[in-house]
């Protein structure tokens, strides 16, 4: 019987935050499936199907400012059909229905932290936890998500830029345990603002960089920051791609959700982000195959 895309959903209680962290988990799976709705969102998948025979990589994805998880469905089904533990969890004060934490020093806290409790949970997971290798996980990030796999790697944070108008403290370094137990990084128009010089240089794991050559929101200069910045540069692998934007790396949005002012749900004049999915998807499955 072929491999199919399995999906759990549960929660992961934050104890710091005193808030619950909704989960989904993708992974190889016997089973049929059938197109589930995860809000506005659709994914064909098999609910709770049992997992199909194996040992393989766990990665997260971590999503943008005000954002979902299944705004990179496509990319997590397409990992987890190629033999991936795919983990989505949103970021609770950070999301598209709970933003009351955007601009502050707790979210830039909370977000690694959350990275580190994802992990914590999907290897505690009975079921999936015999199919998973213990030999390294990988995050993606995308946007503030990438800001997000950084700290979680070591990235020394640093409060200040775009915290709240009100806020009159100094700057200070961001309280974040880093985890060792992510090995590589896939970062996507991956936001810096909280990193000051020598801040990165804790970051020392292969990185697939890719860049949208129109984006406006997290430009190139933020890639060079990380290039420049990580214990070897030579580990990074970048591209920058011609005509994107910075939400070329997303799944397209429901057309109910396509418009001009939804502007995650825009490219840039003559550019379709469905174009690049073939190469994108194969440059992160074979990264990840090479290191994790």
């Amino acid at each position: 019987m072929s491999v199919r895309c399995g999906c759990r959903l549960s929660k992961v209680h934050d104890s710091v935050q005193g808030a619950d962290v909704p989960l989904a988990v993708l992974y190889p799976a016997i089973g049929e499936e059938k197109t589930e709705h995860f809000g506005p969102y659709s994914l064909d998948v098999a609910k709770d199907a049992p997992p199909a025979d194996g040992v393989w990589p766990l990665v997260v994805v971590s999503h943008g400012h005000s954002g979902t998880p299944w705004a990179y469905r496509e990319l997590a089904r397409h990992l987890a059909l190629a033999g991936f533990v795919v983990a989505l969890p949103a970021h609770t004060g950070n999301t598209r229905l709970d933003n009351n934490l955007a601009g502050t020093v707790a979210n830039l806290a909370n977000r690694p932290r959350h990275i580190t409790l994802t992990i914590d949970a999907v290897l505690a997971d009975s079921t999936l936890a015999p199919h998973i290798a213990r030999n390294g996980v990988a995050v993606i990030g995308h946007s503030i998500g990438g800001y997000t796999a950084l700290a979680a790697a070591g990235g020394i944070a640093w409060s200040g830029p775009y915290e709240r108008k009100d806020s009159n403290a100094a700057p200070a370094p961001v309280t974040i345990t880093p985890d060792p137990r992510i090995k590589s990084l896939v970062l996507l128009n991956p936001a810096t603002f909280w990193f000051i010089a020598g801040s990165l240089r804790p970051v020392d794991l292969p990185i697939l960089l890719r860049t949208g050559e129109r984006d406006d929101i997290t430009p190139i200069e933020h890639a060079n920051k990380i290039i420049e910045g990580v214990a070897q540069p030579a580990l990074v692998e970048h591209k920058d791609i011609p005509g994107a934007g910075h939400f070329a790396f997303m799944s397209k949005f429901p057309p109910e959700m396509t418009r001009p002012n939804f502007k995650p749900s825009q490219d840039p004049d003559g550019f379709d982000r469905e174009t690049i999915q073939p190469e994108f998807f194969a440059d992160v499955t074979e990264f990840l195959k090479r290191t994790v």
